[in-house]
């Protein structure tokens, strides 16, 4: 039976809208009907008022400002009728948290100001006491104010920054795909050039020396098993969770690998020159993860090629940078540069790593490959 995914289950924003419009409405009808004269002050239009207030609501995420406008027009109509008094900031809380919550805090911030301006304004020049504007209706109007703006844009911000790490997990998922094609690019590019010389010899030797034969058979076995391996624990990783580490796909060995890389190649037939002065832990795993590769590249152009006879494979470490070359003594630049080589994903490799990346043909002949690497990645 097929692993079901995860996926989170939002509700439906009509529902939300509806809810909310309800709420409001509601809320609205309760203060009516709470006001000790009601019977004087309420009646089917205030509380057609109060449908009305929830039934704006069901716009807000279409037209914000003009809902947050109408809002406010009819919280002032609302009082021109004398209605019984339902605070100024209450009816338009929903609007106020909307137009925020949709990027129009300029409006929310604006509208709010009006209310509380106009209800203080009138509320202090009233002639009769019940008009009178008291300071605990003040201080509730801009907190009801204050509270829905800034709740408004609190829900935006939660809600841009979820997509901001929802496109930078996406972007770090891409890398490590490219990052697990290139390797198993430079592993299975390497291993199947083993192969085939390998085939070569074996084909030659049938009949001839078969004791030859045999062994190039072995080497054959050996790089197909080890390609198989990379290949499974890549398809293992890849149908793997999404974010589940990676670290068992095609994992290289740092310059540790280098020495059974050369052997490998010298099964071929050529003569392979290691030299590594590098002290141990002088490098990053990243650092010795890209020398590796270079060196496996590297080595892999030259068996497919350059019909060289002998590479010399070197790296040292002095000044905080780490120099590793590769030259070999075959036909140069117009045997090696060719497309697929794989030197541009060795440059790209490297330069995102603060280092660098020369290939042209050697002063003696044969062609020549030099990297340039900081032992430490910059924190």
């Amino acid at each position: 039976m097929p692993e079901q995914s995860a996926v989170p289950r939002t509700v439906d924003p009509r529902v939300t809208d509806i809810a909310l419009g309800l709420a409001m409405a509601l809320v609205v009808a309760v203060v009516i009907a709470a006001d000790p004269d009601a019977v004087g002050h309420a009646g089917p239009g205030a509380y057609l008022f109060a449908v009305g207030f929830g039934a704006l609501v069901l716009l807000r995420r279409h037209a914000p400002r003009t809902v947050l406008v109408v809002t406010v027009l009819a919280v002032f109509g609302y009082y021109t009728f004398q209605f019984a008094p339902i605070g100024m900031a209450l009816p338009a809380v929903a609007a106020l948290y909307s137009a925020a919550e949709m990027r129009r805090t300029g409006w929310a911030v604006g509208a709010g100001t009006a209310l509380i301006a106009v209800s203080t304004y009138y509320r202090t020049v009233g002639n009769t006491p019940e008009e009178a504007l008291t300071p605990y209706e003040l201080v509730t109007d801009v907190a009801l104010v204050a509270a829905a703006i800034a709740l408004g844009v609190a829900v935006r911000l939660t809600r841009e920054a979820r997509v901001h790490e929802a496109r930078a997990a996406e972007q770090r998922l891409q890398a490590e795909r490219l990052r697990i094609a290139r390797d198993l690019h430079d592993v299975v590019g390497h291993n199947l050039s083993v192969i085939a010389l390998h085939s070569g010899v074996a084909t030659e030797a049938v009949g001839r020396d078969d004791d030859a034969a045999r062994g190039a058979l072995e080497h054959v076995r050996e790089a197909t098993s080890g390609t198989l391996h990379e290949l499974r624990s890549t398809v293992r990783v890849l149908r793997g969770p999404a974010g589940a580490p990676a670290q068992d796909a095609v994992a290289p060995t740092g310059l540790a690998g280098v020495d059974a890389l050369a052997r490998s190649a010298r099964a071929t037939g050529l003569v392979v020159d290691v030299a590594l002065d590098v002290p141990d832990d002088a490098l990053d795993g990243a650092i010795g993860a890209a020398a590796y590769r270079v060196v496996q590249e590297s080595l892999t152009n030259v068996l497919r090629h350059a019909a060289a006879t002998r590479v010399t494979v070197s790296a040292r470490a002095a000044d905080d940078r780490l120099v590793v070359v590769v030259s070999d003594d075959g036909r140069g630049a117009g045997s090696a540069l060719v497309p697929g080589s794989g030197l541009s994903g060795m440059r790209e490799r490297v330069t995102l790593l603060g280092g660098s990346v020369t290939a042209h043909d050697a002063p003696g002949g044969g062609f020549r490959v030099a990297a340039d690497l900081p032992l430490r990645l910059e924190t």
